[in-house]
């Protein structure tokens, strides 16, 4: 059970503190009913309705915390009053917070922001420099809503632990770890194809861009589920740190970049989720795991490297590697003929251009599906963006010695022409989405520390849940 909550009976404990959830709108009315006491206690300490404010009992302790809730929360309702209350056990009041409630979905989204505000990654932290409050608890009085929202949380979690970890401690052999353990907790299977074995078995691409790295390239292929279910088949860019290769990344773009591995994080999270909730799916997750280092043995910028499919591509930039490591896995991945192919990838600054860090973008090659995953991303306020194959843009991609370059020449729709490279490793007939995310807080927002994020991973969730469930 999550440490963040409680199983209670429905009769909670009398030393826990209740919670009133109270809408902004509702909070003059509210506060006419109270007590003199009570209103004088809040004029004095300037509550307006919005934010937490603790109320005191007569002997001094906490009656009651009321919270009160704008609307424009969305998903992360709960904020960060975990981080803002004593620490202590409290509970939500149902009876008396039921328009805050009143979305069935509302308690649960609580029950997960409250958990998510609660994130802390320090294992780097000496105990010196880590004198943290203890934090709250609440209590639930059902354990199915406390499974649920685990679930979610220990996903996300899982995705923000894997991006904030650094390089010197993540590279390709660790994600192999990662998705082991993952493997026996949900008792899946597990194969790790590592490197020169990436040439006998036909990935040529993923081992370009990883030989230079004395940490061995790899594809990790996880398989779970009912073999009779429906396929549904994960992808993503494990790039482990990215140097830019031989085309290096000045200094200020090099910083973040232990966070190129971004998609392999998210797709791990998501399977997680997918396993946890037993989806009716019949999953397959493959991660190209590499590092884009500069060695003697580096692929170079004008090299032309054959795919697993026997596409030719041309290099023009070698810090254009996680399509590279991507479309062998598409390749493979579209040899199954799955219901649906979706790959994350931290691909292209030009994506944060258009959209920003916070909002994800994706492409797909079907209406139907870019229809629902909105619809999915909105249900659950976890918003997705369609941008356009644009298909006159693939002339950008032309080469004059090699099937296709493996990057426009001009910075003009890179996410474009980057999802365009893609899509040519992609069976026409086989439904597929491409995230292009930033995997990355820049600033703190409620329930989200600056650092590792997931994007899209409960819209995509939710998508899989209402078609195959």
């Amino acid at each position: 059970m999550s440490s963040f909550f409680t199983l209670a009976s429905t009769n909670t404990n009398k030393t826990d503190t209740p919670i009133t959830l109270i809408p902004c709108s509702e909070y003059q009315s509210w506060f006419e009913e109270q007590t003199l006491e009570i209103q004088t206690w809040l004029k004095s300490n300037h509550y307006e309705g919005k934010g937490y404010c603790i109320l005191p009992s007569q002997d001094g302790s906490i009656l009651r915390v009321i919270y009160g809730i704008t609307g424009h929360e969305g998903f992360f309702i709960a904020g960060d009053l975990a981080l803002q209350l004593p620490p202590g056990q409290y509970f939500i009041d149902e009876e008396l917070s039921q328009q805050a409630l009143s979305s069935p979905s509302a308690l649960l989204n609580f029950l997960i922001s409250w958990g998510l505000s609660c994130y802390r990654f320090a294992p780097y932290k000496t105990n010196r420099n880590n004198k943290q409050k203890p934090l709250p608890t609440l209590s639930v009085t059902s354990n199915d809503l406390i499974d649920e929202a685990t679930s979610y949380i220990d996903s996300i979690a899982l995705v923000r632990d894997l991006v904030n970890t650094p390089a010197s401690d993540l590279m390709p052999q660790d994600i192999s770890s990662q998705t082991d353990r993952l493997a026996k907790q949900f008792n899946a299977q597990v194969t790790h194809i590592i490197g020169d074995n990436l040439l006998k078995q036909n990935y040529p691409t993923i081992h370009a861009v990883g030989r230079a790295s004395v940490h061995e390239p790899r594809l990790i292929d996880l398989v779970w589920g009912d073999e009779d279910a429906p396929k549904v088949t994960l992808v993503g860019k494990g790039v482990c740190f990215d140097s830019g290769g031989l085309d290096l990344k000045p200094t200020s773009a090099m910083r973040l970049m232990k966070k190129d591995m971004g998609g392999a994080a998210h797709v791990l999270g998501l399977a997680h989720l997918i396993m946890s909730q037993n989806l009716p799916v019949r999953l397959r997750v493959l991660i190209p795991a590499v590092e884009n280092a500069v060695s003697a043995n580096a692929f170079r910028p004008g090299d032309v490297l054959t795919t697993r499919q026997g596409i030719t591509v041309e290099i023009d930039n070698t810090d254009a590697e996680g399509r590279l490591v991507l479309c062998d896995a598409l390749t493979e991945a579209d040899s199954e003929s799955p219901e649906i192919i979706i790959d994350f990838a931290t691909l292209t600054g030009a994506c944060r251009v258009a959209l920003g860090t916070e909002l994800p973008g994706f492409f797909t090659n079907h209406k139907d599906v870019s229809t629902g995953l909105i619809e999915s991303g909105i249900e659950v306020g976890d918003p997705v963006w369609q941008l356009p194959l644009h298909t006159p843009y693939q002339d950008m991609l032309k080469s004059d010695i090699a099937d296709t370059l493996n990057s426009a020449p001009t910075g003009f729709g890179g996410a474009i022409t980057a999802a365009l490279y893609l899509q040519l490793f992609v069976s026409q007939e086989t439904q597929w989405i491409h995230f292009d995310v930033m995997a990355w807080n820049n600033r703190k927002l409620p329930g989200r520390p600056v650092g590792g994020e997931a994007f899209g991973i409960r819209a995509t969730f939710e998508y899989l849940n209402q078609r195959f469930r």
